[in-house]
């Protein structure tokens, strides 16, 4: 018996019972569509988040106040002092420029609406490291930092929130914990990131911050610098450069830094292990379904050999061996497998569309990644389900004696 007929011969078996097929193949279905969804959504979050932080700018180096290690006491902050050190050209040729940040949170109002939103204190190279831009009005320039002025800008969402709208509130005043502030611009919009929305938030200049809306323990501290080297070749120099400006600066001990510098690589490298490992662990969970659906196939194919057993003796009664009973029930589970996971492959993508089409519609930028590698995956993981919770069925049925199965009743 060739494969083609084994095929055939399969296919008008199933379709003699409808019903119990299609159930049975329910399993697979919902087994190799879950697994599909799963990981093509956990990839796309992936690329998402990935997104995000490169979105941040490019060659960025985060240095907190703070070391990696629990033997560290009383590290000292940083201060502008650090600031102006790395500045310096010839201390850190490898850093291109360098931005200071207070941040924090602040009730923002505006007639009877109010809201808590991020606050951050500035300077004017921030907008160029974070690659920000404002889609009307300007940015705080260094006018605003010396005169210590009263002004803000506004993230999209932040506008929305205050105002109804996203755009045409310049020139209006918010007040910031109660204080006039003039809003200077509107940020172009960002989208979500992988530590809350990058729209909602509100830039003042940093000495602004420093002295009304973000007080410190000292007047030039700083919560955290952020560093662009000059390439993303320099950045490896670039930390080691800030590493040994900071040390010198807070005179720490050898390998007992008080400070901690996070690169881009190191973050995305960090997201990508934990995206990894979740999209492996729900992957693992939705291919249970794919086993009770193979428990499924084996179920319905010994049901299929007791009800065929005349049929079985019969065929092998007038000559067929048992390789040619074999393969006609393993083919029969395997097409039951197969059938289910390209219906499977159909039902994960659509899950990945409708996924894709809320997210979208909630402003989080998931796009679910269906690779050809995970459908190939599932397909072989499906007929390979089939194939070996249907071998015990099919060897069963090969086994049966000619003369006992011919008396079965």
């Amino acid at each position: 018996m060739n494969i083609l007929q084994s095929f055939i011969e399969a296919l008008n078996s199933l379709s003699s019972n409808k019903l119990r097929s299609a159930l049975t193949i329910l399993g697979i279905v919902i087994g190799v569509g879950a697994v599909i969804a799963l990981v093509s959504i956990g990839r796309g979050a992936q690329g998402a988040i990935t997104d995000s932080i490169q979105g941040i700018g490019s060659n960025l180096l985060f240095v907190f106040s703070g070391g990696s290690t629990n033997d560290v006491r009383n590290p000292k902050p940083l201060t502008l002092g650090d600031f102006n050190a790395i500045t310096d050209p010839f201390a850190a040729p490898s850093v291109a420029m360098v931005a200071p940040l207070l941040q924090g949170s602040a009730e923002l109002s505006f007639g009877s609406e109010s809201a808590r939103i991020q606050l951050a204190g500035v300077t004017p190279d921030y907008s160029i490291i974070r690659n920000w831009n404002v889609t009307e009005g300007e940015f705080i320039n260094e006018a605003h930092i010396l005169g210590r002025a009263s002004v803000v800008v506004l993230g999209v969402d932040a506008a929305d929130k205050l105002f109804g709208r996203k755009a045409g509130v310049t020139g209006e005043t918010v007040r910031i914990e109660g204080q006039p502030f003039r809003v200077l611009g509107v940020l172009e919009m960002k989208g979500g990131g992988s530590f809350g929305s990058q729209d909602e938030l509100a830039l003042v200049p940093l000495t602004t911050a420093q002295t009304r809306l973000l007080r410190r323990s000292t007047r030039d501290r700083v919560d955290a610098l952020m560093v662009q080297a000059v390439s993303a070749e320099a950045v490896p120099y670039a930390t080691e450069e800030v590493a040994q400006i900071l040390r010198a600066r807070h005179r720490t001990e050898i390998g007992k830094d008080d400070f901690t510098i996070f690169t881009q690589e190191d973050f995305l490298a960090t997201v990508g292990t934990i995206t990894n490992v979740l999209t492996i662990f729900l992957g693992g969970i939705a291919a249970i379904s794919l086993l009770v659906g193979g428990i499924g196939i084996m179920n319905i194919m010994l049901v299929s050999v007791t009800e065929r057993t005349r049929e079985i003796g019969l065929r092998k009664a007038v000559g067929a061996h048992k390789i040619d009973i074999l393969i006609q029930f393993l083919t029969e589970s395997s097409v039951l497998s197969l059938i289910g996971g390209l219906i499977g492959i159909g039902l994960g993508w659509l899950i990945s569309f409708i996924v894709a089409r809320i997210a979208a519609a909630n402003n989080a930028a998931i796009n679910p990644v269906l690779g050809l590698d995970i459908i190939l995956l599932a397909t072989i993981f499906s007929t390979a389900v089939g194939l070996f919770f249907g071998l015990y069925p099919a060897n069963r049925a090969a086994s049966l004696e000619p003369v006992e199965a011919l008396r079965y009743e």
